[in-house]
């Protein structure tokens, strides 16, 4: 990219793409929606403080030196931070997969934090226009970045590494999520791997889950792997030793053992989230008691696995996604939890296309075989008949009208549905 199109990023004080949240010096990039063009806010952006503004509407372009008319914005935006990403000779770690991204992410944060600057993912914002700004938040001070990437469709972990050319990734797990977009779960699997394919082409380093099959069945052949899990054969090995509900562990490797670790995140799916972080922890020789101090220190938020304790019940709050894959995982975990008067409350699973009603039965199926009693909400739901589902509720503000009147309390209670369904308003009467 020549310097005529790099140098107002490099002049400015950061990007901005919403004049809401417009600061002083900053360069303004017209991002187009899809119901609004961002163009159109050009002057504006200006006259609140924006140093630069790139357009891509020659419409609102005026020759004036303070705005630059490039083809496509998103693409100079992309371009940009690839540029930008390519001036730092650090590790750029790609993370992956259909569920427990961002919750990896943190956690590999606050592990690496303990001995480097690191820039991280900041939330979720980790699509193609999320992946970019990330990107042009590295400052000299930073010494590892960690990019996370998500996908709806096929190609998406191709163009995203493809701007943030990670040099270590690792992908989560491959469940079956978005599978409207994909259309199958070898269709996940095939986007997923795009990362895998990345990495193999950088000479980089994998960090896979030695206890997932599909995941070591798909690695390059070429490529060094760091793996961890419970089984004997991985460099990173843990003992989830009770859910109480939190995650309660130790984890080792040839020459450390912890002691147990009381964390502040629940179910089965954190504990190899947790050991992924501390594999990653090892590779960067993070001290081995700095690591499980990370591990047991972090807290989760935004409805990720938080447990909160009312005045009448202790709730798991797991409302922030949900498909077919972390439900599972999810009842599996809250079946393995040693308490009496457990009450689940699960709302619907969104963007499963053709798959949806099938997938919701066989979580229909899954409730039985636990034999767990609870609530449903939700359209899809409601096609599945389970004498285990003991109502079933077209909407939360239904739900959450029934419970005000019956209530509930002395019960662990799972909240578990796709963002949607805004299961959290439940919290009130819980």
């Amino acid at each position: 990219m020549v310097q005529q199109l790099t140098s107002p990023f490099y002049q400015s004080k950061g990007i901005c793409i919403d004049t809401r949240k417009i600061f002083k010096d900053c360069l303004y990039i017209c991002i187009n929606g899809a119901n609004f063009d961002g163009n159109t806010f050009a002057d504006e952006a200006l006259s609140q403080g924006a140093k630069h503004v790139i357009v891509d509407n020659a419409e609102y372009f005026t020759n004036n030196g303070n705005m630059t008319l490039v083809e496509d914005s998103i693409h100079y935006l992309q371009q940009l931070a690839n540029h930008h990403r390519n001036q730092f000779d650090i590790p750029f770690i790609g993370i992956t997969g259909s569920n427990g991204k961002t919750t990896t992410k943190e956690l590999i944060n606050a592990v690496l934090s303990k001995k480097y600057n690191v820039l991280a993912t900041e939330g979720n914002l980790n699509n193609h226009i999320g992946v970019p700004l990330t990107l042009l938040r590295l400052t000299d001070q930073h010494e590892i970045a960690i990019i996370e990437m998500g996908a709806n469709r096929f190609k998406d972990i191709e163009e995203l590494s493809a701007i943030a050319e990670p040099t270590h990734g690792i992908i989560t797990n491959i469940g079956k999520a978005h599978l409207e977009g994909f259309g199958s779960f070898e269709g996940v699997l095939k986007t997923k791997r795009e990362l895998y394919e990345s990495i193999e082409q950088s000479n980089g380093i994998l960090f896979v889950n030695g206890d997932d099959d599909v995941l070591m069945e798909n690695t390059p052949d070429d490529v060094p792997l760091v793996i961890y899990g419970e089984r004997d054969h991985n460099i990173i090995r843990g003992t989830l030793v009770n859910l109480s509900p939190f995650v309660e562990m130790t984890w080792k490797h040839d020459d450390y053992t912890s002691e147990l670790l009381h964390t502040k995140m629940i179910g089965k799916y954190n504990f190899y989230n947790y050991l992924a972080a501390a594999a990653f922890g090892f590779h960067f020789e993070v001290p081995d008691a700095q690591i499980s101090q990370a591990l047991e220190q972090y807290n989760p938020t935004n409805n990720r696995s938080q447990v909160y304790k009312s005045k009448k019940n202790t709730l798991i709050l797991d409302c922030y996604n949900a498909n077919p894959t972390s439900m599972k995982s999810a009842l599996d975990s809250f079946q393995m939890m040693p308490m009496e008067n457990k009450l689940f409350i699960i709302g619907d699973m969104r963007e499963l296309g053709d798959e949806s009603t099938a997938e919701h039965k066989l979580i229909g199926e899954l409730i039985e075989k636990h034999n767990l009693k609870g609530y449903s909400v939700g359209e899809e739901f409601g096609k599945v008949h389970s004498e285990n589902i003991l109502k079933h509720f077209p909407s939360v503000d239904d739900a959450l009208e029934y419970i005000q009147v019956i209530g509930v309390q002395d019960s662990l209670v799972l909240l578990k549905g796709s963002r949607g369904i805004q299961l959290e308003k439940l919290v009130e009467v819980l």
